[in-house]
C-alpha cells in the first residue's frame, strides 16, 4: 500500500512589496516551517507592516494548492518562504542651495511554497487501484 508521505506542492510569489527585504525577512522567519493555519494566526498578531503582504502570499499559495489539487486544508505546511530584493527606484529629495540628494525606494519579492497531503478519498482510491494491481500480479504468478 502507498504511504501518506506523498506531499503535493504549490507556490505563490508576491512581487514589488513596498517594504525593505531585511524587514520583511524578519516577519517571514516567524512563520517558516509552520502549519499554514498557525502561521496566519501569528501574522494576525504581528505588529509589523510587512505582516500583511506575507499573510497574503501565504493565503495565495494555500488557495493555489487547494484549487489545483484535492488537498486536505488541515495538513498544509509552509515548506519554503524566501524574501529577496525587488526593484529599486531612484528618487531625489530637494536639499539646501539648490541641490538634489538621491535616495532609493526599495521593494521586496516574497516567494512562498506550501505542501499538503491529498484528501483521504483520493488516497483511498489510489490504494484501492494499487491493491487491484497487486491482485492481478498475484493471479498471474499463480497461473504460471
Amino acid at each position: 500500500m502507498a504511504e501518506q508521505t506523498d506531499y503535493i506542492f504549490a507556490h505563490a510569489v508576491a512581487k514589488g512589496v513596498k517594504s525593505m527585504p531585511r524587514k520583511t525577512s524578519v516577519v517571514a522567519a516567524l512563520v517558516r516551517a509552520r502549519m499554514v493555519d498557525d502561521a496566519l494566526v501569528i501574522l494576525d498578531h504581528t505588529q509589523r507592516r510587512a505582516a500583511l503582504p506575507v499573510k497574503k502570499a501565504i493565503m495565495s499559495a494555500k488557495a493555489n494548492l487547494i484549487d489545483q489539487h484535492r488537498v486536505d486544508p488541515k495538513t498544509i505546511v509552509i515548506t519554503r518562504i524566501m524574501v529577496t530584493a525587488g526593484k529599486r527606484i531612484r528618487r531625489y529629495v530637494p536639499a539646501s542651495r539648490g541641490r538634489a540628494l538621491p535616495y532609493e525606494k526599495v521593494s521586496s519579492n516574497i516567494f512562498v511554497e506550501v505542501a499538503g497531503l491529498p484528501k483521504a478519498e483520493k488516497v483511498a482510491k489510489a490504494a484501492k487501484a494499487e491493491d487491484k494491481a497487486d491482485d492481478k500480479k498475484a493471479n498471474k504468478k499463480e497461473g504460471k
